[in-house]
């Protein structure tokens, strides 16, 4: 998928002094790294600091990038490094103290019956995948909503694509599961 500023020239445009070419990466991938990370934390405010983290990263490293596999890679393992880190820490957490979750706003103008189904929804899904464990959460999102093929997969968390493979379907079998079953 050619682009007006591939990701080679961008980067080194960047580390050349071209802030701006900064600027035109995090454009490309901000609002991916923020839902892979909303996905797989759960809520805006966790997913909204690791991207803050990420694109720090980004920006202190981009130097030591060795092209051996794409930009997009490297950015995907960060966040889910981070992410994972974050899930981590929330569970010691809970083991001391139980935290409710964060509400979410309800943006107005719209039809209030339909956003609120549809926030049922999405919190339904986003219970039931804290219900996953942490590896098969992450190849779930990786592949399902980040429509990442096993092989990227594979090159983001250094696991065989069968194995990949096989923790997807299991994900994916219980996800359906709770889905489809009514609380």
């Amino acid at each position: 998928m050619p682009e007006q500023d591939n990701d080679f020239d961008l980067i080194q445009r960047f580390l050349a002094g071209d802030e701006a070419a900064f600027n035109k990466i995090v454009s490309k991938y901000q609002q991916k790294i923020y839902w892979h990370a909303r996905r797989m934390v759960g809520n805006h405010i966790d997913a909204d600091e690791i991207v803050q983290e990420v694109l720090l990263v980004l920006y202190k490293k981009l130097a030591s990038f060795k092209f051996k596999s794409s930009l997009y890679t490297w950015i995907y393992k960060i966040t889910s490094t981070r992410s994972l880190n974050l899930l981590r820490q929330r569970k010691v957490k809970e083991f001391f103290s139980f935290e409710d979750s964060e509400d979410h706003d309800i943006s107005g103008g719209q039809d209030i019956v339909a956003t609120l189904e549809s926030k049922e929804k999405i919190e339904k899904l986003e219970r039931v995948l804290k219900t996953l464990p942490a590896k098969q959460r992450e190849v779930f999102i990786l592949r399902h909503f980040d429509e990442l093929s096993y092989e990227e997969i594979s090159a983001i968390t250094g696991k065989s694509v069968g194995g990949l493979k096989a923790n997807y379907f299991h994900a994916f079998k219980k996800i359906n599961d709770l889905m489809n079953n009514n609380d």
